[in-house]
């Protein structure tokens, strides 16, 4: 077909009736030249026809898909005039054609016969247009440039391709080629085709190249962002994947690849707080970058682990049954009331508010009382884990806090290590010797502790290894300590004291034959058939061969005995070892104590006075000496300043009322006065030891005698008066030892006496005095004697 520029107008006298072949989804331009596959009876037929007549069709567009029966409405009404060049029957049934466009044709009329369909076409062809030449040549440019723009973006339209458009000559040829390549709906491609006009035809072309050309590079950008959001990941993933199968290779079945995704899927299940996941995950990260044989490698592999075993909501669930917490204290302890009736009254409290915000415990008292193990029953009672960490001898603030990672081989500190040891985020943690810690240039350690103790601060609690917080507000703390004055103020101020007392004679005996010998005869592999002790005997064990306020020695006497029993069974020399106060001595040796420290006569210049040790109760001699001289007065017997203090105090206050207590007034010229406390090699200090030191040097200086079955305590004043002190049952407890009839106690500490054992209160006197005047009235005996 010659094609010219001009507008195509219709030839009546070319006007013909052929048949039509309705397409679906498809448009075919002049000049093309495709295949067709054919499925629809009519359609087939129409195609028997062609082939049979002149083999000309024409083809024209559905505008509805669905529509299985066309009529002139659902078709477009310019459609393409083909020459049929071949038909091939498909072994699926459908007819496969090939047909070559000719030109455009209008249809004018459409006849629908049972056999197939016919139109009245007429033919369109061109005419002069106003154009010049030039511009329509410009206009062909523009097209192919943006054409060969798009060609490349899109990269699904061969060089070739390009080539054969770029040497086509005929505009309107040109134009419906390149219309053909592009992937137009049908609707714009129908546009093209309806467009008679070639400069008009080659516009609108240019319009929807430009159009196109935007949107594959909105495309492009969009697939580059999606591109970039899945590259990270899938990257990650095909890296994992190269790694595992390198691995394999190389005989590494799992290697580092495997324990990164055994960490990873650790740091997912350890159910950990938003902020460390993350720092968990970028560690991870970090982990996997540095090499294996980097000595970081193995700093963040242990940073790791530390950080998945931690319990971050792991709990137990409390036993808060106040009645089984009694049975089990009461199982595990005998005595202690007091101590008892506290720690249920804490769980009480507990119970109601069902909230663990409350005081920290600190039970304190002299070793081997038994403060320790009456933590362990705490947790029993509670069902909780129990957790024990010893703080003497701590001096470097990093054992609580740890060390920051910088350091070579840093661990977190004692704190997150207990509580990774007990798996949960509740246990009962027990700080133990609190009053043992001492500070140096690495540190303080109690200030550390303040932190872990303060309710209000240790639901973010920071240890500098971890460098995250850690909630330690469901933690029960307690604490134990042998003396309270030795612990800072500031963290005792965070503490509520119970303060545990020595056990008495009687609470000893029990507490060795229901809890001690039982355990002994256990650890021994004896029974109650083996080995008896005689009660006499175990009374005289208590008496003459341990002094303590706790029953550890007590122990260790017991089992010395077990371990004779064990040998002489095992020997054969007996069946059964019975203990008595004959054979005691075979076993344990010669006494190694004397029990009771009572003078055996009235004495001049010695008196009895109460102190309080480490060890419980103890009583205290103290002697004076006069001797002619020049007033010196002299302190020996490894005396602290305190009680060197009290010592002058007394010395002055006899000189101030001399007359009053019938003595020379000028003794302080002429006489040297030496003041001793025997045991020198044990130090001593305090003022309680005041008023023993004056009836001590009253007696000396006046010739009265001191009554041997009377002990004192308390502190003096300059003026005689007499101050109240502390450890008034272990004080009462070491007179009943000693065989003491009476003894002298400050009036204010009246409020005390409820403390001392019934069974002590029953055979000794109290006296409660509140001036030196009184305390001569009991001490002293008569002048004249």
């Amino acid at each position: 077909m010659k094609t010219e520029r001009g507008l195509m107008m219709p030839k009546t006298e070319t006007s013909q009736k052929i048949p039509l072949l309705p397409l679906r989804g498809a448009l075919v331009f002049p000049g093309m030249v495709l295949h067709l596959d054919v499925g629809r009876d009519k359609s087939v037929r129409a195609i028997e026809q062609v082939m049979e007549d002149d083999q000309r069709i024409l083809l024209a567009s559905q505008i509805d898909l669905a529509v299985e029966e066309p009529e002139k409405k659902d078709l477009y009404q310019t459609g393409t005039l083909a020459y049929v060049k071949q038909m091939l029957k498909m072994p699926n049934g459908t007819t496969r054609i090939l047909v070559e466009g000719l030109q455009r044709a209008t249809i004018n009329e459409l006849t629908n016969s049972d056999e197939y369909y016919e139109v009245k076409i007429e033919p369109l062809t061109a005419e002069i247009s106003n154009q010049s030449d030039s511009e329509i040549t410009a206009l062909k440019r523009m097209v192919n440039d943006h054409f060969e723009q798009y060609a490349k973006a899109s990269s699904k339209i061969s060089d070739e391709t390009i080539q054969a458009i770029r040497a086509i000559n005929d505009p309107g040829h040109f134009a419906d080629t390149i219309a053909s390549h592009l992937p137009l709906k049908i609707e714009r491609k129908q546009e093209i085709l309806d467009a008679l006009q070639v400069d008009g035809r080659l516009q609108k072309l240019l319009d929807i190249l430009t159009n196109e050309k935007e949107v594959l590079d909105l495309e492009q950008k969009i697939g580059q962002r999606v591109k970039k959001s899945m590259e990270r990941t899938q990257k990650e993933y095909y890296l994992r994947e190269q790694m595992k199968a390198i691995q394999n290779e190389l005989g590494d079945k799992e290697g580092k690849g495997g324990e990164i995704e055994t960490l990873r899927t650790q740091i997912e299940e350890a159910n950990m707080p938003e902020n460390v996941e993350q720092k968990a995950q970028k560690e991870l990260a970090r982990y996997e970058r540095v090499p294996t044989a980097s000595a970081e490698n193995s700093v963040i592999r242990t940073y790791l682990d530390w950080l998945v075993s931690l319990p971050w909501h792991e709990k137990t669930t409390d036993h808060l049954d106040i009645a089984n917490a009694e049975n089990v204290l009461d199982e595990d302890h005998y005595g202690l009331e007091k101590v008892k009736e506290r720690v249920l009254e804490h769980l009480a409290v507990q119970q109601l508010t069902q909230s663990l915000q409350g005081p920290i415990i600190c039970l304190t008292g002299p070793p081997g009382v038994g403060k320790t193990s009456l933590a362990k029953s705490v947790a029993r009672a509670l069902d909780r884990e129990f957790v024990r960490m010893s703080l003497g001898g701590v001096r470097d603030e990093a054992e609580i806090r740890g060390h920051r990672r910088t350091y070579v081989g840093a661990l977190p500190g004692k704190i997150i290590q207990g509580m990774n040891n007990s798996g949960v985020m509740n246990p009962v943690f027990l700080l133990d010797e609190v009053d043992k810690m001492a500070n140096d240039f690495r540190g303080d350690p109690s200030s550390a502790l303040l932190e872990v103790l303060d309710p209000e601060q240790n639901h973010e609690f920071s240890d500098h290894y971890i460098e995250e917080p850690y909630d330690l507000s469901n933690v029960m703390f307690i604490t134990t300590a042998n003396n309270a004055s030795m612990i800072p103020a500031p963290l005792l101020d965070r503490m509520e004291t119970i303060s545990i007392a020595g056990y008495t004679e009687i609470e000893k005996k029990a507490i060795a034959t229901n809890y001690l010998l039982p355990k002994q005869l256990e650890r021994h592999g004896l029974t109650k058939t083996n080995l008896q002790i005689k009660e006499d005997a175990l009374v005289k064990v208590i008496r003459y061969y341990t002094r303590e306020a706790g029953v550890r020695n007590l122990e260790r006497q017991l089992a010395n005995i077990c371990r004779k029993a064990a040998k002489t069974i095992v020997t054969g020399e007996k069946k059964k070892v019975i203990v008595t106060l004959n054979t005691l001595e075979d076993m344990l040796g010669k006494p190694r104590m004397r029990y009771g420290q009572m003078e055996e006569n009235d004495q001049v210049g010695a008196a009895t006075g109460l102190a309080y040790t480490n060890a419980g109760g103890d009583t205290l001699s103290i002697e004076v000496s006069l001797a002619k001289g020049k007033g010196e007065l002299t302190l020996t017997g490894h005396l602290g300043d305190v009680m060197k203090e009290s010592a002058r105090a007394a010395f002055s206050y006899i000189r101030t009322n001399a007359e009053h207590l019938g003595i020379d007034e000028h003794f302080h010229e002429n006489t040297d006065i030496h003041i001793h406390v025997p045991e020198g090699a044990t130090p001593k200090d305090g003022p309680s030891a005041g008023i023993t030191i004056a009836i001590a040097l009253i007696s000396a200086l006046t010739g009265r005698v001191v009554r041997k079955e009377v002990g004192m305590t308390g502190e003096i004043t300059l003026r005689g008066r007499v101050l109240p002190i502390g450890g008034v049952k272990e004080k009462a407890m070491s007179a009943h030892r000693a065989g003491l009839k009476t003894i002298l106690l400050p009036k204010d500490n009246e409020k005390d006496l409820e403390d001392i054992p019934e069974s002590i209160r029953e055979t000794i006197s109290i006296s409660l005095v509140s001036h030196l005047d009184e305390v001569i009235q009991y001490a002293l005996g008569d002048p004249s004697a």
